[in-house]
């Protein structure tokens, strides 16, 4: 609304200079006959210079209303991925939501159930489905249920490691241990009170995904792991996700993770390395032979 206002005015300061203008060169023409045009014709250059100066105050200003909507823009793209929602039972206006560049979030915020922008995340990155990662990695076992089983395949066992990284232990891949690490590192810096707070429901476990018989987990390879927040889940499957995990998300994305809060059954507390990322590895060498 800022930049229509003010065309009208732009519009008046382009007319004035153009009738000035006019008025100068016709001033010209009479000066021989005029004895008084060269006065006018100094008036009119004057005219001239108050309008350039008029135009030039007006382009200022649009060029002030341009920054100032491109910042309500930004501003609105990380509210979307923030938006409070009620939580179930309770009733009364959503409590108000901190800037990201505020403090960091007191503790009883971190696990504030919030409405999910699903298209705000994982762009640019895939999730990398069975036969991917079957392709990348191998199969990790000869046969699964719905119940964790030890990793049998050499090539991948070769790749395990349990390591220390922040607040939790889990058991990986070694690249995939390695991302995890500087993304908790920056979070320690950014976000030190969602580092604090953090703790894990597993990384490795060679099992099938929930209530199938067929489809592998990611988990199985070493290259998936759930968090959580304050010794809390993030309820499955429900719509809604925890504050700290919107946050966290945007760390894991930033390193090539995908986001299970987007699958067609949210899982929030879910975090795995995306497809092009595995592909970047193996390209390296840190996929083994």
């Amino acid at each position: 609304m800022r930049e229509g206002a003010l065309i009208g005015p732009i519009i008046i300061a382009i007319g004035l200079v153009s009738a000035a203008v006019s008025f100068a060169v016709v001033g010209a023409v009479l000066e021989r006959a005029d004895p008084a045009a060269e006065l006018r014709l100094g008036r009119a250059e004057e005219r001239i210079a108050v309008a350039e100066a008029e135009i030039a105050r007006q382009g200022a200003a649009l060029r002030e209303a341009r920054a100032d909507l491109a910042r309500l823009r930004d501003e609105m793209s990380l509210m979307a991925g923030r938006a409070p929602v009620a939580a179930p039972g309770f009733g009364g206006d959503a409590p108000a939501l901190p800037s990201h560049d505020d403090d960091p979030p007191e503790t009883e915020e971190l696990t504030e159930v919030m409405q999910l922008a699903r298209a705000r995340f994982n762009k640019g990155i895939t999730q990398p489905n069975n036969r991917v990662m079957l392709e990348l990695l191998g199969n990790p076992r000869a046969s699964y249920s719905q119940d964790c089983q030890p990793v049998t395949d050499p090539r991948l066992r070769a790749l395990l490691e349990t390591r220390r990284i922040g607040p939790i232990t889990v058991t990986m891949i070694r690249p995939a241990l390695d991302s995890l690490e500087r993304i908790l590192d920056r979070l320690a810096e950014t976000d030190p009170d969602i580092h604090a707070k953090l703790g894990t429901a597993g990384a490795l476990c060679a099992r099938n995904i929930r209530g199938s018989t067929t489809a592998i987990s990611n988990h199985s390879w070493g290259t998936a792991v759930d968090l959580t927040l304050e010794g809390v889940l993030d309820a499955f499957a429900d719509g809604g996700t925890q504050f700290g995990l919107l946050i966290l998300a945007e760390y894991f994305n930033d390193e090539g993770w995908f986001w299970g809060a987007t699958y067609s059954r949210e899982d929030s507390m879910h975090f795995e390395v995306g497809a092009e990322t595995l592909r970047r590895w193996l390209d390296e060498g840190q996929l083994g032979g």
